[in-house]
């Protein structure tokens, strides 16, 4: 069979662990077979990134930058015992904050809706997608260990020789200190992101923070997000859909009373919370999709989970293991499609579709792995399948 050809690479970040296993697996039997694949690869497993000191991940950001097309596998952000473990000089920060520092924008998470698998919410008809900003706040925060009695305050320093000061706290002991931030530019840009994302699916937007509490800091996303909604009204009014702005715990107590189908546009770290909750909702952290849209028109597509650790170690002793790759299979496809429509090659944008459905169809007729065999709904009889027979089961449909 003739291969589908690619003009551009796509710009391929390696992880770390059982998703670096599948990493290879999906390359060998889903995408090699099928289709001339062109990357520029990056090696951003642990160890590499220890080689280089981290200067791999920069790289990688530039890479996207230069090409508009990343595809990323999980990877590890060490602690203590991760930096034991692996012998790492340092405590390297999360790669994924790192590019999505350098590339900013706004990260779209939507679960892979299945007919077959009920989600834990009856209620959840549709699929709620998670936009989530993708810039700065505790994933580029300075953080103290205060040792003693001490005066800790805020200090800006302006351009001019003006100067502000606030106490934060006065300290008669230990403690811990953290500061963070975000910029009016980059807020900008996640609502105008959200605001058209929702414009073009045709559904209603909420914004949920906590302005209650963080009166100045989640405050200025809520008056931003008020401009932006100004702007889009009458587009939006003219679709038939609404945006409404509501505090965080509230929007919880909704979202699990709704049906779904709404765009939940969230602050950083609570966009990474929610989303995980989403997607589990909807039967697994791998039926997830997730990509970084970033102003300049790059995008990251990615596993929107972890390296799955316990199933490496019992890959490694030759155990097999019910790893479901899903989300690792469409950060591929997305990044594919992404990259033949951007080509002008409707056939590489063809292929990620029918990679999808060969997925979903494999699903739906029971090929499961062992996360998702307990949620199965469908009148096929379950065929429970490890991780690399489930590849081979996709691979099988698209021949």
């Amino acid at each position: 069979m003739k291969k589908i050809r690619m003009t551009n690479p796509i710009v391929e970040l390696d992880g770390d662990e059982m998703t670096r296993v599948l990493w290879q697996w999906i390359k060998e039997d889903l995408i090699a077979p099928f289709v001339d694949l062109k990357s520029e690869y990056y090696d951003l497993g642990l160890p590499n990134r220890d080689k280089t000191d981290d200067g791999v991940t920069l790289a990688a950001a530039d890479a996207i930058r230069k090409w508009g097309v990343g595809c990323k596998c999980a990877t590890i952000t060490p602690n203590l015992q991760r930096v034991a473990e692996y012998g790492l000089k340092r405590m390297y920060p999360s790669p994924n904050a790192t590019l999505r520092a350098a590339l900013d924008g706004t990260i779209f998470r939507a679960p892979v809706a299945l007919k077959n698998i009920a989600p834990y919410i009856p209620g959840w008809k549709k699929p709620i997608t998670i936009a989530r900003h993708a810039y700065a706040d505790v994933y580029k925060a300075a953080e103290l260990r205060v040792t003693g009695a001490a005066a800790a305050s805020l200090r800006v320093e302006y351009a001019d020789g003006k100067t502000a000061d606030k106490p934060v706290h006065t300290f008669d002991g230990p403690g811990v200190l953290m500061g963070m931030f975000n910029t009016d530019k980059s807020i900008y840009s996640f609502a105008r992101a959200c605001f058209a994302y929702a414009l073009d699916e045709g559904r209603d937007l909420w914004f949920a923070t906590k302005d209650t509490i963080a009166k100045t800091y989640d405050g200025r996303f809520k008056e931003i997000f008020a401009e932006v909604a100004a702007e889009f009204a009458a587009r939006f009014e003219g679709k038939g859909i609404r945006y409404e702005y509501m505090l965080i715990d509230d929007s919880v107590a909704r979202a699990v009373k709704s049906e779904g189908g709404f765009v939940w546009a969230l602050k950083n770290y609570d966009g990474d919370v929610l989303s995980d909750m989403a997607a589990s909702v909807m039967g697994s952290l791998a039926l997830m999709t997730s990509v970084l849209v970033a102003p300049g028109g790059q995008y990251e597509y990615e596993a929107a989970h972890g390296t799955v650790t316990r199933h490496y170690y019992k890959h490694l002793k030759g155990e097999e293991t019910g790893t479901n790759g899903v989300a690792t299979i469409f950060a591929w496809s997305g990044a594919l499609r992404k990259r033949g429509q951007l080509d002008g090659l409707p056939d590489l944008a063809g292929f990620a579709d029918k990679l999808e459905r060969a997925v979903e169809g494999a699903i739906n007729e029971g090929v499961l792995t062992g996360d998702l065999a307990p949620l199965y709904i469908g009148t096929e009889p379950v065929k429970r399948v490890n991780a690399r027979e489930f590849i081979r089961e996709i691979a099988g449909r698209l021949g």
